[in-house]
């Protein structure tokens, strides 16, 4: 599951997923399938159903996280060269050539992705209250998909975990250039 595979190249960036990406998806997949069917009550084709879509939506706000930090890197003359994913999650690969860079290029690539995923939750959380009331399975997407965005992509990027935006934030603030 240490395998690396080339998926794609999309805005310029190569795309490339660790066996275990899969093996984390059908993780998701089935413990929303069981949540679905044990805690909702869904019939299994329902829950099934609902768990292939959050497993899908997942991804989405995965790539959506990576795009911000890949469209804030672009900004600061350093661009990102691709995203790798591995279990549920993913990061940024930035070129091996690449010089010493001052502390604000860092922070600025970092603050991409949190603030992409905010503006996700904003929109995910728009499309929860509106679409709420339809049935228990729209209900159990559209509330995982509010969730994921603001507790991972958006609070949980900026915890530092020492592999995250959190940790690249709290290692690069203090070495930051004063008055700039």
């Amino acid at each position: 599951m240490n395998t690396r595979f080339q998926l794609t190249e999309i805005f310029d960036l190569n795309v490339m997923f660790y066996g275990n990406a899969i093996l984390g998806s059908v993780f998701l997949w089935g413990f929303m399938i069981y949540v679905g069917v044990a805690m909702l009550a869904l019939s299994p084709l329902a829950a099934v159903l609902a768990g292939l879509v959050i497993t899908l939506l997942h991804w989405d706000a995965v790539f959506w996280h990576q795009f911000g930090h890949a469209w804030a890197a672009r900004r600061t003359g350093y661009p990102m060269k691709g995203i790798t994913a591995w279990w549920l999650l993913s990061s940024s690969v930035y070129p091996s050539e690449e010089p010493e860079l001052p502390a604000e290029v860092h922070i600025r690539r970092a603050l991409g992705g949190p603030l992409a995923s905010f503006i996700y939750t904003l929109v995910t959380g728009l499309f929860t209250l509106l679409l709420y009331s339809i049935g228990p399975a729209v209900r159990m997407v559209l509330l995982f998909w509010f969730l994921d965005n603001l507790i991972v992509f958006t609070i949980g990027a900026l915890v530092p975990l020492g592999f995250n935006d959190g940790s690249t934030l709290l290692h690069w603030w203090p070495r930051r250039t004063r008055g700039s």
